[in-house]
């Protein structure tokens, strides 16, 4: 699909930095639909360069209103337009002025009424925004309606004059509020002079008990925080933070609630005018984010306790291992010993990370460094892996971790006892699958050698788990020099 970027540079003669210009503007200008209750859509020029006279425009983004109807259920972005089909348009671009009071049009079933605004940006227009509303629902507007419209008008002149988007502007993050969240307008000393139900609402969800018209939207912060601050903005205190001469944003958190705040200035000229505060009540948000930290610790906490707990169980085996005079008894107490310890990496890993994943590789490193210290020929035997394992969930890193501890292990006592001096772990892993092959260059397999029939507890330990727990199959194959085993496993997302 086409970005709006590469859109603009193919269709139109903007430079890269009226490109970006528009990009932030579609990136805020929810804002402006929503105080408009009305559908946008933007408007470039279409001429070949920057002199030439315009041949049209193209519509390159569209916005519908989430505080009323769209006036277009069909996509209008890619429509194009001669120069003289749209006057409106085409005196707007013009002209630099911004075109009201225009008599309603028939759009399929509604009567719609079209109004027009210049961008401006660095000496020029480089753009129109037309805004398109229903007439029936513009007929008995409320006091909501009458503010929302209001400065609507007043951050179009600001897009007409180059001073909207407001520069380094937050307003672009995803999970800043909204207009429907709640709506606060200051005078230009930060006087509340108009707050929507859900302004209201969400300040008197933390302890503001009448209305907010009439009030320093900063000193009924600062009230509400006396005696059990949590959380101080950068000038310490709120009357400066939210006093609408700057673009702010700050959490207000107290005892009884947070409120996420937006503070937009609204400028005319060059000379401030008032703000509008966005205000969204994000208490259970937070709460639940404080839930889910709460929960990941205690995971983190429960798998630091497990890893203590195996190895207590490990060093347990070792010791009786050291107290049996029978050798294959010792022997078989210290293959308990070194699987304990297999999984018990798992869960150190997972003790010291916030992800749900297990990061396999430092696991894979840490297995094969321990397998080599613990051969009978560590200075004789190099061992290495390549290609990466990525992250695997831990019900998948346990079964893994062992079954490779295994087939390592066999590789370092049957087929590298005596001869060969190398091993390699190798791995490929797709989107789908991932593949591990365990080569050794030692002694090989032993003739009619059949994993299945095999007596050794290693081999049935890799043959269930892979079958069992990884939904995967492993295969032995004779080399030249050595053997080759390749486990196969699905990825699970």
């Amino acid at each position: 699909m086409q970005t709006f970027s590469s859109a603009l540079t193919q269709r139109t003669a903007l430079n890269e930095s009226d490109i970006l210009r528009l990009s932030e503007l579609v990136a805020e200008w929810q804002l402006l639909a929503d105080l408009s209750f009305a559908d946008l859509i933007l408007w470039v020029p279409r001429r070949k360069d920057y002199k030439s006279w315009p041949e049209g425009h193209v519509a390159i983004a569209h916005i519908r209103p989430t505080t009323a109807a769209t006036v277009f259920s069909q996509n209008v972005i890619g429509n194009e337009i001669l120069w003289g089909s749209k006057p409106r348009i085409d005196q707007a671009l013009s002209n630099g002025e911004i075109i009201r009071d225009t008599e309603p049009e028939k759009v399929g079933e509604l009567l719609v009424k079209e109004e027009t605004v210049p961008v401006f940006f660095e000496g020029n227009f480089i753009a129109v925004i037309s805004r398109h509303r229903n007439v029936e629902t513009m007929r008995t507007p409320s006091k909501l309606e009458l503010n929302y419209r209001e400065i609507a008008h007043k951050i179009y002149k600001m897009v007409s004059e180059g001073n909207f988007p407001i520069k380094e502007s937050v307003y672009l993050a995803e999970s800043a509020p909204r207009v429907g969240d709640g709506l606060i307008r200051l005078d230009v000393n930060g006087i509340v002079i108009f707050a929507s139900p859900n302004a209201r609402s969400a300040l008197n969800k933390v302890g503001w008990p009448s209305d907010l018209e009439g009030h320093n939207l900063g000193d009924v912060l600062d009230s509400l925080q006396s005696g059990s601050i949590k959380h101080v903005p950068r000038e310490e205190n709120w009357h400066v933070a939210m006093s609408g001469k700057s673009l702010r944003r700050e959490e207000f958190d107290c005892e009884t609630g947070t409120i996420d705040l937006l503070s937009i200035p609204l400028t005319q000229a060059t000379d401030r005018i008032g703000a509008i505060v966005l205000a969204h009540n994000v208490t259970e948000l937070r709460r639940r984010d404080r839930a889910l930290l709460s929960k990941d610790a205690t995971i983190r906490e429960i798998h630091h306790r497990v890893k203590n707990n195996l190895q207590t169980v490990s060093a347990l085996l070792r010791l009786q291992s050291r107290r049996i005079d029978d050798p294959n008894a010792s022997a078989a107490l210290e293959e308990a010993v070194r699987r304990v310890a297999s999984i018990a990496i798992v869960h150190e890993t997972l003790s010291t990370s916030d992800q749900e994943s297990v990061a396999f590789d430092e696991v894979m490193d840490r297995i094969m460094a321990n397998a080599v210290e613990l051969s009978t020929r560590t200075n004789e035997i190099s061992i290495e892996r390549t290609g990466n394992f990525g992250g695997f969930p831990a019900i998948v890193a346990t079964p893994l971790a062992l079954v490779l501890t295994e087939l390592i292990h066999n590789a370092l006592e049957h087929g590298l006892g005596s001869v060969g001096s190398k091993l390699e772990l190798r791995v490929e892993r797709t989107e789908t699958l991932c593949r591990v092959h365990v080569i050794d260059n030692g002694s090989g397999l032993a003739e009619g050698f059949k994993p299945e029939q095999e007596a050794n507890l290693g081999l049935q330990i890799v043959q269930t788990l892979t079958v069992n727990e990884l939904n995967g199959s492993i295969e032995f194959k004779r080399l030249t020099e050595g053997t080759e085993a390749v486990v196969t496993f699905p990825i699970r997302n």
